[in-house]
């Protein structure tokens, strides 16, 4: 599938994108893609947040792929169940976090605990770093493999944001690609 032939669907982690995020960026580059606003991304509800995307994949008009950073991995994994005859044809989760067993997991994801382990009913790759400071490369082995998802290790590279230097992330650009070619 060509990237211009579906809806992607950006969906940001706690806090929303910072500005010059990868998130962000992509949505700018790409004519065909939108960030799904969450009502409250500092304080998040679990219910509140699947709810909105769900509503965001019903309402796009194309086929739709979910771009999901960091809690937002978590929550596509939580909406999978409500997803099954939908028109998602995959998921790009880049940093998901270990709001289980992560020491430095906010408080505020304690709510979209237990993480599910059920397989997506898509195809999908989940991007993961070795110095994640939340998550270990072996949870994110975990998630992938639960999921049913392609795995990649992006080496040392933080939490994937703009705080481990990833504002364009081109690397994670051609990952994308790949994926939408493999859909």
């Amino acid at each position: 599938m060509k990237i211009s032939e579906a809806d992607i669907l950006i969906l940001p982690g706690l806090g929303g994108s910072s500005p010059g995020h990868w998130q962000l960026r992509w949505a700018e580059r790409m004519s065909n893609a939108a960030i799904v606003e969450q009502a409250d991304w500092d304080e998040p509800d679990l219910d509140d947040w699947v709810s909105t995307i769900e509503q965001a994949i019903l309402l796009a008009t194309r086929p739709v792929v979910l771009v999901a950073h960091s809690l937002s991995c978590i929550a596509v994994a939580h909406t999978a169940s409500r997803l099954i005859d939908s028109n998602v044809r995959g998921a790009f989760l880049v940093a998901p976090p270990d709001i289980e067993l992560s020491p430095d997991a906010p408080e505020e994801t304690y709510s979209f605990r237990p993480i599910p382990r059920d397989p997506l009913p898509f195809p999908s790759l989940l991007v993961a770093s070795s110095n994640d400071p939340l998550c270990t490369i072996d949870r994110a082995v975990e998630f992938a493999t639960c999921w049913g998802s392609d795995f990649h290790q992006a080496g040392e590279a933080g939490h994937i944001n703009v705080a481990s230097g990833h504002g364009p992330w081109p690397e994670g650009l051609l990952m994308f690609t790949r994926l939408m070619q493999r859909i």
